[in-house]
């Protein structure tokens, strides 16, 4: 694709069940539909692993949202592992600039020493897509998604979208719809 990727060729994208990744070699912007597709509950089935109930009773971090956008989708985008590499710089800017429209949030781990993890993603009516998640210190980006989980119920959101299945949030409770159903699904959250 050719075209600069702009925030509204984003939400439209989402708006159909898609969303953007960068090609780590080539730079191409590709939007991707999988089926199934990865959810994490908002209900009672959304699991917090024991260990980190444990982390979490310590409060080891002041918990933040929306205070540092930029900084949090600078550090999910650097990772050790080049061909992970799908958030470029047409993607930070595109998403930076759905965070000023209001569309694109962080929820970020702080303490002494500064941002800790956290993680990003857009939310349209109903419907939160989480993007990518980052840590620098223990369970940060963990506790990041346990607060966002926290957010979404407490404003009656209907789904978290992660996109894929990891072994790492299956941990979660994370499971998996066929994109049909998904697309339903989506269909609510919006008009909600």
């Amino acid at each position: 694709m050719n075209d600069r990727l702009t925030p509204e060729l984003v939400l439209s994208a989402y708006c159909q069940g898609c969303f953007p990744m960068a090609d780590p070699e080539t730079g191409e912007i590709s939007f991707y539909e999988p089926d199934p597709r990865a959810l994490i509950p908002l209900d009672d089935r959304f699991h917090i692993p024991h260990g980190l109930k444990r982390a979490l009773n310590k409060k080891p971090f002041e918990l933040r949202m929306d205070t540092a956008f930029p900084e949090v989708i600078h550090a999910c985008a650097r990772t050790d592992q080049p061909e992970e590499q799908w958030i470029d710089g047409q993607i930070e800017e595109a998403y930076g600039k759905l965070h000023e429209m209001g569309f694109a949030h962080s929820v970020e781990c702080w303490d002494e020493e500064g941002l800790q993890g956290g993680l990003y993603g857009v939310a349209l009516g109903k419907a939160f897509f989480g993007e990518s998640m980052f840590h620098r210190k223990t369970d940060a980006s963990k506790i990041a998604l346990v607060a966002l989980v926290q957010y979404l119920r407490a404003h009656q959101f209907l789904f978290l979208d992660t996109q894929w299945t990891t072994p790492h949030l299956l941990k979660f409770g994370t499971y998996e719809v066929p994109a049909e159903e998904y697309r339903k699904m989506l269909k609510r959250a919006l008009a909600g």
